[in-house]
C-alpha cells in the first residue's frame, strides 16, 4: 500500500455544522458492535463512547472506532477529565470528537482545546498510531491541518462555581460545543437528584444565553443524543405491548 491510497477521514457532525443540519447520535457505556453497525444501517451520524463513566477499555475504544468508522459513524469520547495525556490517549484511538467533563474554570476550557489539536492551535502529540494512518498517507502538516478540521470538541459545564467564570470559559477559543450536565450541577448546588429544580434550571437558562450571546452554540443546537440503553428498552417494551 502507498501513502497515495489513505482516504482521510471526515467528520459527519462537522459536516452537517457547515450545512446546517442536525446530526443524530447514540451514547454507548459499554462495547457492543453489531448495535453500533445497526446504527449505521439506520442512517445515524455519529457514537459516543462514555469513558467516563461506561466501562471501556484503550483497546475496547480502539476497536469500536474501527466498527464506527465502517458503518460511517463519527467516533466521539466522552474523557474522564481534560489531562492532556487523558485525551491523547482517546485520540490516539480513532476518535474524532472529546466531550469534555466538569469544565469549570478557563483552564479547564484550555487543556481541552490545546489537548485536541495539533500546532500551532493546541499540544496534540503526533505519532504512528491508527488515528494518523500509522503515518502513512500525505505529508504530515497536511494531515495534522487537516486533524484539526475535522475534530468536533464539546465543553461540559457542570458545577456551580463555573458561573464565576462562565464568560471567561466561553471566550476560549478551540471549543465548538457546550452542554450542561444537569445531575453534577444539582448535586453541586446542593440539590442531589433535582435536576428539574427551578435553581437548576435558572442556570441551564443563563449558560445558553451567555454562550448565544457569544455567538457561540449549544450542543443541543447541532447533535441530537440517545442512550444505546435507552435505545433498547424502548424498542423491547415497544415489541411487548405491540402484542399485549
Amino acid at each position: 500500500m502507498t501513502e497515495h491510497q489513505v482516504k482521510l477521514r471526515k467528520n459527519n457532525i462537522i459536516e452537517n455544522m457547515t450545512r446546517g443540519a442536525i446530526s443524530y447520535g447514540c451514547k454507548f457505556n459499554s462495547p457492543s458492535s453489531e448495535q453500533i453497525e445497526l446504527l449505521g444501517i439506520a442512517g445515524y451520524d455519529f457514537v459516543i463512547f462514555d469513558g467516563e463513566h461506561g466501562s471501556f477499555t484503550l483497546s475496547d475504544l480502539e476497536d469500536q472506532c474501527r466498527v464506527a468508522q465502517m458503518a460511517n459513524l463519527t467516533p466521539v469520547g466522552m474523557v474522564p477529565n481534560v489531562e492532556l495525556s487523558t485525551i491523547h490517549s482517546f485520540l490516539e484511538r480513532g476518535v474524532m470528537g472529546i466531550h469534555g467533563p466538569n469544565i469549570t474554570t478557563p483552564q479547564d476550557a484550555q487543556k481541552l482545546a490545546e489537548g485536541c489539536r495539533y500546532a500551532p492551535e493546541g499540544r496534540r502529540s503526533l505519532s504512528f498510531s491508527r488515528a494518523t494512518h500509522f503515518g502513512f498517507g500525505p505529508p504530515r502538516p497536511e494531515y495534522m491541518a487537516h486533524a484539526n478540521s475535522q475534530i468536533i470538541v464539546i465543553a461540559l459545564i457542570e458545577h456551580i462555581d463555573a458561573l464565576q467564570h462562565l464568560d471567561d470559559i466561553i471566550a476560549v477559543e478551540g471549543i465548538d460545543l457546550y452542554s450542561v450536565g444537569p445531575k453534577d450541577l444539582a448535586q453541586s448546588m446542593g440539590l442531589p437528584g433535582q435536576m428539574e429544580h427551578p435553581d437548576v434550571l435558572n442556570f441551564i437558562s443563563t449558560v445558553q444565553k451567555s454562550v448565544r450571546s457569544a455567538g457561540k452554540s449549544m450542543s443541543g443546537e447541532a447533535i441530537t443524543l440517545q442512550l444505546a440503553s435507552q435505545l433498547f428498552l424502548d424498542a423491547a417494551t415497544s415489541f411487548i405491548n405491540s402484542r399485549s
